[in-house]
């Protein structure tokens, strides 16, 4: 047959900002062979698409799905909202290079700051890898249903050239050890890496947003700007690649000037993270829109990605990490179940808690029980803590650590995000057309948010509810520009040669459910999932992989080194 497929009459918007047409798309051996009106003949199957929009698959180049690949050949819950392609190994975080002695400590840091859980990946990991290649032909070798790229993670490159105890020290490596620095990126890359990943929140006066599982600094928020500005210097030796810097400082303007730097060195692009409308700084982000457009007008290759989400946090303090921000908080979350309940019952941190309750990440008095395990307390279920507080005479901390402490850290919280939550200044983020909207941590966190709907919920919000974007701008920042961004030569588009890596939705009907307790992880963990409606087909390579919202089991992703599958 002249396609293996063909998806026909549908509304095709095709990436390019070209305005949408009827027609159909042909598919041979993975690629779109032809777009336009084709013969239903030509093809051994047809994909009806009338009344549907037929778009390129969405690209998320921020997640952290570098242990779930290896059991979940659909790095859900992305894939089932849209993604086609995914790129993991941000923050500088990940699995390689990683020696056999290190392992267990990489892991624990995984658990620890992208909440994925330590017994699935003791149970579910092969660990067939030690260097950075080693890993990429593991994951190359497992069954997937979406593309998958990687990151060099700059946390476990340190610990292999230092050492995990020296890397923390804050001292400059050695000659020979950022000579081992610079051979590993430039091997990583020859391997077909996307390039390398640091976060950079050092911890003067204390404030670091992402802690170890030992309570410590990450190695790279220990780490002399001059280390990084050396490892920019590999990526250009090598020529190409991005780089993704995850920076977070009390004094901003200083670390932007380092990744300003590291562009300057690099000549590569720098992709940094994350620009947010925050409800505690509303002017904090025209701030950073300023200085990305001095960057463009500067010609320095630096892009920034955009967290855009308004789920919210459901969560219990069993499993709760994102009050690292305050060392007091942080302290109360670090430990066994039993070490936990100590801390939050002990009256004399309680007065330290109280008294750093605006450190923490967002509005306290905005979190509300959703769910009690004991009945007398369930007069308390669904009002926020400053209403509790003012009818009960209670510090709503109290309140907080007396409910948890009672019901065995297993009581249910809900909390909003602390970003997004004005629409004039969210979208004010959202009109910078170089923007990359898509950062959705999908992978992590998975106990207490569902990052992997934002797709979703940008079509939902930006598009159909509020007309903030075209379709035809929307499946560009979605797909063709991060793809262009990180150098994926062939997707991101529904043109004739690229890889059909494609979604065929009714935009009236895309939603996504609340969050469910799915217990579906290896060792018999669980996790909070979402799952998606509108989504009529997603294509891969041009294979069926989900229909309807069923997965077809169809195993047709793979492996991009160096921008090609």
């Amino acid at each position: 047959m002249k396609f293996d497929r063909i998806i026909s009459n549908g509304m095709i918007v095709d990436g390019t900002r070209q305005a949408r047409f009827l027609g159909d798309v042909g598919i041979k051996d993975g690629k779109i062979a032809a777009v336009g009106k084709l013969d239903p003949a030509d093809a051994a199957e047809v994909l009806d698409a009338t009344g549907l929009t037929v778009a390129p698959g969405f690209i998320d180049l921020h997640t952290h799905y570098d242990a779930q690949i290896f059991w979940d050949p659909y790095c859900s819950i992305s894939s089932w909202h849209g993604v086609t392609t995914v790129a993991v190994g941000n923050c500088g975080i990940g699995f390689a290079p990683v020696r056999a002695t290190d392992r267990d400590a990489a892991m624990q840091s995984i658990s620890r700051i992208e909440a994925v859980p330590y017994a699935s990946m003791k149970e579910a990991l092969p660990w067939s890898w030690e260097t950075f290649p080693e890993y990429l032909d593991a994951v190359d070798a497992t069954p997937k249903a979406i593309n998958f790229s990687a990151y060099l993670p700059a946390t476990p490159l340190m610990i292999w050239a230092m050492g995990r105890d020296e890397a923390k020290t804050g001292r400059m490596p050695s000659d020979d050890e950022m000579a081992e620095m610079r051979r590993v990126v430039v091997e990583a890359m020859e391997a077909g890496a996307l390039g390398w990943s640091s976060q950079y929140q050092p911890p003067e006066g204390n404030m670091c947003l992402q802690r170890d599982f030992d309570g410590t600094p990450m190695v790279t928020d220990t780490t002399p700007p001059e280390t990084f500005y050396q490892l920019a210097e590999a990526m250009r030796d090598h020529g190409s690649g991005l780089i993704q810097f995850l920076q977070l400082l009390e004094d901003e303007p200083a670390g932007w000037r380092i990744t300003e730097r590291i562009a300057e060195i690099a000549g590569t692009p720098v992709l940094w993270n994350t620009l947010a409308s925050s409800d505690a700084s509303p002017e904090g982000h025209r701030a950073q829109l300023a200085w990305l457009q001095s960057c463009r007008s500067r010609g320095l290759r630096i892009s920034a990605q955009a967290f855009v989400t308004k789920t919210k946090y459901t969560f219990t303090m069993e499993d709760w990490n994102l009050f690292d921000a305050e060392p007091l908080w942080k302290d109360i979350t670090v430990g066994t179940r039993e070490e936990k309940l100590a801390k939050m019952a002990d009256p004399k941190l309680r007065d330290g808690l109280k008294a750093n309750v605006p450190m923490v990440a967002f509005d306290f008095g905005k979190i509300e029980i959703e769910r009690c395990m004991l009945e007398k307390n369930s007069n308390l279920v669904d009002k926020p803590l400053r209403e509790l507080a003012g009818e009960t005479g209670k510090h709503m901390v109290d309140l907080f650590l007396d409910v948890a402490v009672e019901e065995n850290l297993e009581t249910v919280f809900t909390a909003p995000q602390p970003v997004n939550n004005d629409m004039a200044n969210l979208r004010e983020v959202v009109d910078d057309p170089l923007l990359i909207l898509l950062d959705s941590d999908g992978g992590a966190h998975a106990k207490f948010m569902i990052g992997g709907v934002i797709t979703t919920e940008i079509m939902m919000n930006f598009v159909r509810d509020r007309a903030w974007m075209t379709l035809e701008e929307v499946h560009w920042r979605l797909s063709a520009l991060p793809a262009l961004l990180a150098g994926f030569r062939d997707r991101g588009t529904l043109t004739v040669g690229s890889a059909a890596d494609i979604i065929v939705y009714d935009l009236d009907k895309l939603g996504y459910g609340n969050a469910e307790v799915a217990h579906d992880l290896p060792a018999n963990e669980w996790r909070r999932v979402s799952h998606a409606t509108g989504y009529r087909y997603v294509l891969v390579n041009g294979e069926v992989t989900i229909d309807d919202g069923r997965q077809t089991g169809r195993h047709s992703g793979v492996l991009l080194r160096g921008g090609v599958g």
